[in-house]
C-alpha cells in the first residue's frame, strides 16, 4: 500500500480567504461611492435635462458597483471569526448596501446620501484593516 502514501500531500496550507488577501480592499467600494457623490453634486449644479438624465444613469451604475464590492467583502473576505469579533458587522454591511441601493444613493440625487454611504464604507474599512493586522 505504498501508492496512497506516495499520493498523500506532503505539505498542507490553510488560508482564511479563497484567494490571496491582496484582492480584497474596501477602497474599490469607496472609489465608486466617491463617484456617486460627485455625480450628485454635478446633478444639483446643472439644470440641463439631458445632462441630468445621463448623470442619473451613470450614478446608478456606480452605486450598483458599490453594492457589488461591498457584497464581495461581506461574503468572500469576512469569515465567522470576524463576525464574532465585530458583532455589528452584518448590520453595518446591511446598512451600507441599502445606502448604496434604491433607498439610498442609487435612488437619490442628494449628496448627503452619498456622504452617509461613505461613512459606512469608512467604518467597514476600519474593521477590514484591523483584521489584516491580526
Amino acid at each position: 500500500m505504498r501508492l496512497p502514501r506516495i499520493l498523500a500531500p506532503r505539505v498542507s496550507a490553510s488560508a482564511h480567504c479563497d484567494l490571496p488577501c491582496g484582492v480584497y480592499d474596501p477602497a474599490q467600494a469607496r472609489i465608486e461611492a466617491e463617484s456617486v457623490k460627485m455625480i450628485c453634486e454635478k446633478y444639483q449644479a446643472n439644470t440641463d435635462p439631458e445632462f441630468r438624465t445621463r448623470a442619473i444613469l451613470i450614478k446608478e451604475q456606480r452605486a450598483e458597483l458599490v453594492k457589488h464590492h461591498l457584497w464581495v467583502l461581506w461574503t468572500d473576505y469576512f469569515k465567522p471569526p470576524h463576525f464574532e469579533k465585530y458583532p455589528h458587522l452584518h448590520q453595518l454591511f446591511n446598512e451600507a448596501t441599502k445606502l448604496a441601493g434604491a433607498a439610498g444613493a442609487k435612488g437619490a440625487t442628494d449628496p448627503t446620501k452619498a456622504d452617509e454611504l461613505l461613512q459606512k464604507i469608512d467604518e467597514i474599512s476600519k474593521i477590514f484593516w484591523e483584521t489584516k493586522q491580526a
